[in-house]
């Protein structure tokens, strides 16, 4: 087969691309360095790529919701929809299609680029299920060493990765949005609060472990402001209603999701971000979640939970409040003092930028770039 018959990349991921934002961000960098892509996307979403230069999605379908048939039968899809994709470096965005991308890179005699994106044998499904992780531990272990190159999301994952497996330590791309993606004016959230009302905002999915039962109950002991959930998720009808029990429904309000280049628009509007995860888990522990990253590009200072990656970012920086996981009344007062101290959230958005002096979104472009230019030889 001829090198200009293939795609530079073939891009697998399960989900909806236009709601991925480090994979639109991933192919954002490789569709402007003139690659060629072909992304196949376990989910909807077609509209979620046509913006991206280089970049022709294909959709694959997958009836089963969860568990083992889950993922034999995304297994399935994925490996034949790649096999049919001729290219040059298979990128495995996540464990769930890593197997499907060594099969189609055998194939074709390719490269193999796998980013790991969660600490998979120790999400929240597998505790207390001793063989669903040894299960992941085992696929990760065998499939892992297939890869030419393994890229992650923060430190604390890349260490535990490279102790695990005997693997060369991953390299950490920081799930930071690209500063274009603030052109866009402010969007507002809600647009009927009453002049200087403090807006909070949890943006994602809303799940257990993510601590927004807690958030709910924290708003009871909070005035002046008003939370705001964007996103969808299973937990979100629970959350209305546990809001009408507390009689502060006018206070917690739900915003449907947006699409991901425009969601800093959005997010820019609000005054405080929050990320309060529980320490439930060792993936729970080390997480580096893309909303924190995103709050502070559009200038929001943060809440969070105090875990280890979080603290790298909010601590020395000056840039929010950490509090302990799971410890209700450091919530509550810790929204309290943000949403009742305007000098001191100035002074936090203030010290913003020190942290994209450390966590730079250029040096992210650059470490995938430099990774491509090894594959790619």
């Amino acid at each position: 087969m001829c090198a200009k018959d293939r795609f530079d990349v073939a891009f697998a991921l399960q989900g909806d691309l236009r709601n991925n934002s480090r994979a639109r961000r991933q192919l954002g960098i490789l569709g402007d360095a003139g690659l060629r892509i072909r992304v196949i996307a376990a989910g909807s979403g077609e509209s979620g790529a046509r913006e991206i230069p280089g970049v022709y999605l294909h959709t694959i379908s997958v009836s089963a919701r969860s568990g083992p048939s889950f993922f034999l039968e995304l297994h399935r899809r994925m490996r034949e929809a790649l096999l049919e994709t001729p290219a040059r470096v298979f990128h495995a965005s996540g464990l769930y299609v890593l197997p499907a991308a060594c099969a189609a890179a055998r194939k074709y005699r390719a490269r193999v680029a796998y980013d790991a994106r969660e600490l998979y044998p120790h999400v929240p499904a597998t505790v207390g299920r001793p063989w669903a992780r040894a299960f992941w531990h085992l696929l990760e272990r065998r499939y892992i060493h297939r890869a030419d190159a393994v890229m992650t999301i923060g430190d604390a994952i890349a260490d535990r990765l490279a102790g695990t497996y005997g693997v060369d330590r991953p390299a950490v791309l920081y799930s930071i949005p690209d500063r274009e993606s603030l052109v866009l004016p402010p969007s507002p959230l809600v647009p009927d609060l009453d002049p200087g009302t403090v807006v909070v905002l949890h943006q994602g999915h809303m799940m257990k472990e993510r601590g927004c039962e807690q958030l709910v109950e924290a708003m009871r002991e909070v005035e002046g402001a008003v939370l705001v959930f964007l996103g969808g998720g299973p937990l979100r009808p629970a959350l209305q209603k546990q809001a009408e029990d507390a009689g502060i429904a006018h206070r917690v309000r739900f915003v449907d999701p947006v699409p991901s280049d425009r969601l800093l628009a959005h997010t820019a509007s609000a005054d405080l971000g929050v990320t309060p995860l529980r320490d439930t888990c060792l993936n729970r522990r080390f997480a580096l979640p893309n909303k924190l990253f995103e709050y502070l590009m559009a200038g929001l200072p943060v809440i969070a939970s105090d875990l280890p990656e979080i603290r790298r970012v909010v601590a020395p920086h000056e840039v929010g409040i950490l509090v302990e996981p799971g410890d209700h009344a450091a919530l509550a007062a810790a929204l309290r003092r943000a949403v009742a101290q305007k000098p001191l959230r100035e002074q936090w958005r203030r010290n913003i930028p020190r942290v994209f002096e450390t966590f730079n979104p250029d040096s992210v472009s650059e470490r995938l770039m430099h990774i491509y230019g090894e594959l790619l030889r």
